[in-house]
């Protein structure tokens, strides 16, 4: 029986993920792709792939995003994703999120609602003072943590809730998502993009225990 080859150590993403990319941008179609696809192998796919592997006794099992777009139903038929993203907790309500593109280095985590099966205990819970003023302290926390708040939203006031309600700017959420934003620095070429990631990670980790807990365990 053949021993498996050890998985490779990360060592950073090199400045040829960030040109890969910044180039795909100007010139996004399949011949392009495929001149430079041994560049995004070996400067985004592979050290994407050790730095989950790094994390994964963390944080579970993490799924890698095909580089290729959806263009079905969308009006902009460029062929391949400008960024290469991953997903920690893939089938949970909570995530863990890292992307790399010509911008640099994203981290976050948080939850994508698939339908208002997910949307409406989310909203309970942030009504309800106990648990609502619970959350709004973790993403105060957050936002001191340099971190930003998505995830879709409605306009207005969601149905059933008071627009002077306390939380209303939370409420209009039907998904939640944070950010930490990093950019390039010099540092994302070494081994400390994985102590900065996972440090993310770990700061976004008491929002996805309020996920778990109020939201539910499984998407």
């Amino acid at each position: 029986m053949s021993t498996p080859e050890p998985s490779p150590t990360f060592s950073g993403f090199p400045p040829g993920a960030l040109s890969f990319y910044a180039e795909l941008e100007d010139v996004n179609s399949r011949d392009w792709w495929l001149a430079h696809k041994d560049v995004y192998e070996r400067d985004v796919r592979e050290p994407m792939l050790a730095l989950l592997d790094a994390l994964e006794d963390e944080f579970g099992a993490a799924k890698l995003f095909r580089p290729n777009r959806d263009v079905r139903f969308s009006a902009d038929k460029s062929p391949y994703k400008t960024h290469q993203g991953a997903l920690a907790g893939a089938g949970t309500v909570r995530a863990y999120y890292v992307q790399v593109s010509a911008d640099g280095l994203r981290a976050g985590g948080g939850f994508r609602a698939e339908g208002p099966a997910r949307t409406a205990p989310f909203r309970a819970a942030v009504d309800a003072p106990a648990s609502g003023l619970a959350l709004e302290a973790v993403l105060a926390s957050l936002r001191d943590q340099d971190f930003d708040l998505f995830g879709e939203q409605v306009r207005t006031t969601p149905r059933g809730y008071a627009a002077d309600h306390p939380r209303i700017e939370t409420l209009r959420h039907k998904e939640l998502m944070v950010v930490r934003d990093f950019g390039a620095p010099a540092w994302l070429s070494t081994g400390r993009t994985l102590t900065e990631v996972r440090d993310a990670w770990r700061a976004v980790r008491p929002l996805n225990a309020w996920l778990e807990e109020h939201v539910g365990a499984d998407a």
